[in-house]
């Protein structure tokens, strides 16, 4: 039995149910994440659950960390997306409601969430910002800079408030928000 016979009849008893994508890929990490968690994710379980062997993912993702931070990424767009949804004109109410926005958006994809502290929305040093966590914290920045603008908030970092303030909506939806049996 050659080589090519053994991978013949791999190919043969493994077909493809669907064109594979990077959409598709990491829309079935996404559904593993939320299942397992992150840390129980594994590219050969993705092959599997897409009926393909490990190495045709490669095609799609560079590796693990690429496949994750494609999940991570879609999440962060639609946590901007209900960042853009928030319609209140007066910058302290915007802020409250863009921190309501934020707990929704943890409580909606529990398993997802710890995502949002894996990637900074601003570079730190020897890590780049993630440029999806970037676009979601300038929306929300936006209501704290006018706030500011106007003396609404007395402080003089506008920035600094920002990063104050997502990091304690983060801990409160990691904290009231989240049930403990979470995955991560």
């Amino acid at each position: 039995v050659s080589m090519s016979d053994v991978v013949d009849r791999t190919v043969r008893q493994r077909p493809a149910t669907r064109m594979l994508s990077r959409g598709l890929v990491v829309s079935t990490a996404r559904a593993h994440i939320e299942r397992d968690g992150v840390d129980r994710l594994s590219l050969r379980g993705v092959a599997r659950e897409l009926n393909v062997t490990a190495p045709a993912l490669y095609q799609y993702v560079a590796d693990k960390s690429d496949l994750i931070a494609g999940v991570a990424s879609e999440h962060f767009e639609a946590l901007a997306r209900r960042f853009e949804a928030v319609d209140e004109a007066e910058p302290l109410e915007r802020i409250r409601a863009l921190a309501r926005a934020y707990v929704e958006h943890a409580r909606s994809a529990p398993a997802l969430f710890p995502l949002l502290f894996r990637y900074p929305p601003r570079p730190l040093p020897d890590v780049a910002a993630f440029e999806p966590a970037a676009r979601a914290f300038d929306i929300a920045a936006r209501a704290t800079a006018e706030a500011v603008d106007i003396g609404l908030l007395a402080v003089t970092d506008p920035h600094e408030a920002s990063t104050t303030m997502w990091c304690a909506v983060h801990g409160v939806a990691d904290a009231i928000a989240l049930p403990g049996d979470v995955p991560r």
